[in-house]
């Protein structure tokens, strides 16, 4: 049995949606009716890298840093792929830069999404057609 399971459903165009646990996401490569994927990615990498970044911080015996904003921003390429991902992060805590770069190095560390993007990480597909699909 996996250990993450998801449902994506499209049943027209190319909007889908997720499901997720107990949550649905909206996603719309079209940007009509919600982020599209690459956002969607670029703000799953932030949500993780930011408890990534208070777990660092405890590590390096910061416990409270306060408020945490990331603003990220991507670059896609002329097909529209990813590029490049840059994050400016906020903390309300009033550290030296030293204490900030071990944070964000053992934060590059802990964050599973941070990881998960290399190369050899791609989907295993396997394709079924003429199935009755319920919307």
């Amino acid at each position: 049995m996996a250990d993450i399971q998801t449902h994506t459903l499209s049943t027209d165009g190319f909007a889908s949606k997720s499901q997720v646990g107990d949550y649905t996401i909206d996603i719309d490569a079209t940007n009509e009716t919600g982020p599209n994927p690459n956002q969607v990615l670029v703000a799953d990498y932030a949500a993780c890298f930011l408890p990534a970044f208070r777990v660092g911080g405890q590590q390096t015996g910061h416990d409270d840093l306060g408020a945490i904003q990331i603003d990220a921003e991507a670059d896609l390429d002329d097909g529209d792929d990813l590029s490049g991902i840059r994050f400016d992060i906020y903390v309300e805590a009033d550290l030296d830069d030293e204490t900030l770069a071990d944070i964000t190095e053992r934060a590059e560390g802990i964050c599973h999404v941070h990881a998960a993007l290399r190369e050899d990480l791609y989907a295993d597909v396997t394709v079924h057609g003429g199935v009755e699909i319920d919307a």
